[in-house]
């Protein structure tokens, strides 16, 4: 599928789309990951305008500078919302992210959503909780979430399954769509879950079609 570089965004999907989605990338893969541009991809195939965009420290890494470690989530939000600026996106938003992109636009999310700048968060594979520290929650912020959000999960994620997951006390603006048997990018074992990534990104993109009418112009 065509995709297009503009002013360091990857763009796929039609300009005169209703909705634009922004999506940062995870804390390990760059913008042009496989399954950064799977997701962008089956979006854009069913009429959303998708942007990614890498944080500095990413970016870096395609230099001479090495490879830089990522920050903390927190030190990216000032990144995310200078990402919103620049793009300057002319019809409804959606920010929102893989992973670790997905949990820094959920802690800028509530701020847009007050000023009228965005009109969802969509977060692909939540990072809950860091693999094998299901005490350590990323989860205080979500419980007073105010931005209508989507959050689009593997049932077996080690950031976060289903069967911890629906013990966790969340805001009631989020959503929660469930693949079977997917992992932290969306991918099932076909031959024990029967379903494929294709099936899997298909049941995501769907599932964000049919929630995007719901937000508010």
């Amino acid at each position: 599928m065509n995709c297009v570089m503009r002013h360091g965004f990857l763009i796929n999907g039609p300009d005169d789309a209703e909705f634009t989605i922004l999506l940062a990338h995870g804390a390990g893969g760059a913008m042009d990951a496989t399954s950064m541009t799977a997701a962008a991809e089956a979006l854009a195939a069913i009429g959303f305008r998708v942007a990614r965009f890498e944080f500095a420290y990413m970016a870096a890494r395609r230099t001479s500078k090495g490879r830089k470690p990522p920050p903390r989530a927190d030190r990216l939000i000032g990144e995310y919302g200078a990402a919103v600026e620049r793009f300057g996106v002319r019809n409804r938003l959606i920010i929102g992210g893989k992973s670790m992109g997905g949990r820094v636009a959920s802690m800028i999310a509530d701020d847009l959503f007050a000023k009228g700048k965005v009109a969802g968060l969509l977060c692909l594979g939540y990072p809950f909780h860091p693999p094998g520290k299901p005490e350590e929650l990323r989860t205080k912020h979500l419980e007073t979430l105010k931005t209508p959000a989507l959050i689009v999960q593997g049932t077996r994620d080690v950031f976060g399954t289903r069967r911890e997951v629906q013990n966790y006390n969340l805001s009631n603006k989020i959503d929660l769509v469930w693949l079977e048997d997917g992992d932290h990018d969306l991918t099932p074992r076909k031959k024990i879950s029967g379903f494929s990534l294709a099936d899997h990104l298909a049941s995501m993109a769907a599932a964000v079609k049919s929630w995007a009418p719901s937000l508010a112009p």
